[in-house]
């Protein structure tokens, strides 16, 4: 946990969650592989505290509603939901074994404000206030398959949009909305090296 309480004044409620997650997630992990058996040591930092660079960009106001598309067992919407009680995350992945997992964490560790589902991206027909991801697919793709479930009211202080995080060179995938998009670099939040070339990107829809 050195890392998130770096950056992030955590109530003892979610000190705990966090930690829960640092031990269920290298066990499910070690039955279905989620996270690559290397990368698991840096679990903290490349998943944990890669899924919070969405709070430093934005402050969900309570009631907020978000869709995680592409969930695999939980990023960003798990660590997101435990930062925010207040708010509801609906985690969305086509891989049924990822879902589980996102689920049997997501109870075992007390997360009343996430619903897990197993389904793809086309099928989802509600409206939320934000879309996020984690480098699921190329920026205009998603754009294709999300845009239908943005909502029209806005209730915090930024429109209603997609929020992703990538990493590497982005200009391509930038480019059709580049009058638009709002590109942050990840190490404007986090002064870790592994943040050097991440980003996230913001897109009003």
């Amino acid at each position: 946990m050195t890392f998130i309480n770096q950056y992030f004044q955590l109530t003892s409620l979610q000190a705990e969650q966090f930690a829960q997650l640092e031990v269920l997630y290298p066990e499910w992990n070690s039955k279905i592989n989620l996270i690559s058996r290397k990368d698991i040591e840096n679990l903290e930092e490349h998943h944990l505290l890669h899924s919070l660079a969405i709070a430093k960009f934005i402050q969900f106001q309570p009631g907020t509603t978000i869709l995680d598309v592409g969930t695999g067992g939980g990023f960003p919407g798990i660590p997101l939901a435990i930062l925010f009680p207040e708010c509801r995350f609906t985690l969305i992945d086509s891989i049924g074994k990822k879902i589980r997992v996102a689920q049997d964490i997501a109870q075992r560790i007390g997360l009343t404000n996430v619903e897990c589902i197993q389904e793809r991206a086309e099928e989802e027909k509600r409206q939320f206030d934000f879309v996020v991801s984690r480098a699921v697919m190329p920026l205009p793709d998603l754009v294709k398959l999300v845009r239908k479930n943005v909502h029209h009211k806005h209730k915090n202080a930024m429109p209603n949009g997609l929020i992703v995080l990538k990493g590497g060179y982005l200009d391509g995938e930038i480019h059709p909305f580049r009058k638009v998009a709002e590109v942050t670099k990840l190490s404007s939040f986090f002064k870790n090296d592994w943040f050097a070339t991440k980003s996230l990107i913001y897109l009003p829809l």
